[in-house]
């Protein structure tokens, strides 16, 4: 019969350091439990940041046809200001013509002449270099396209 009570013992002692290999393992688990989340965490938040990308072209895309379908129900009027026919100078009549016409008219006709004589400056396209026609309107021997329109804004009455 003791022997009978040393097994049990045994087995109960065998038991005991199972529990705590066990219980050490836990903690151990728990150490790797909680990196393997982070590091879900950070494998999350890539994935999270691509569905947010293409949910916003998708609202991009959404809004797009949307202002397309905007702009031909609602036809554009221009200014009345810019389509007035206008007289203009004496200099800028030697150059379009006498005839009034709008604003819009005058800087087309005037780009017109500016290609057709070559003015336009062979480096920076954006600058005019003057003939003596165009210095009576301008005032200086080389404008920029941006200055045009105001210039041309002083010989129009």
């Amino acid at each position: 019969m003791a022997t009978a009570k040393k097994s049990p013992a045994k087995k109960a002692a065998v038991k005991k350091p199972a529990a705590k290999k066990a219980a050490a393992k836990k903690p151990v688990a728990k150490k790797a439990a909680v990196k393997k989340p982070a590091a879900k965490k950070v494998a999350a938040k890539k994935p999270a940041a691509k569905k947010v990308a293409p949910k916003k072209v998708a609202a991009k895309k959404a809004k797009a046809p949307a202002k397309k379908a905007k702009a031909p129900a609602k036809k554009r009027t221009p200014n009345a200001a810019f389509m007035k026919p206008m007289t203009p100078s004496a200099a800028l009549a030697a150059v379009i013509g006498s005839t009034p016409s709008p604003r819009t008219e005058v800087v087309s006709k005037l780009w017109t002449y500016i290609k057709k004589h070559g003015l336009q400056d062979k480096v920076n396209k954006r600058n005019i270099n003057a003939d003596d026609k165009l210095k009576a309107i301008f005032g200086k021997a080389q404008v920029t396209m941006f200055e045009l329109a105001g210039l041309i804004g002083k010989h129009l009455h």
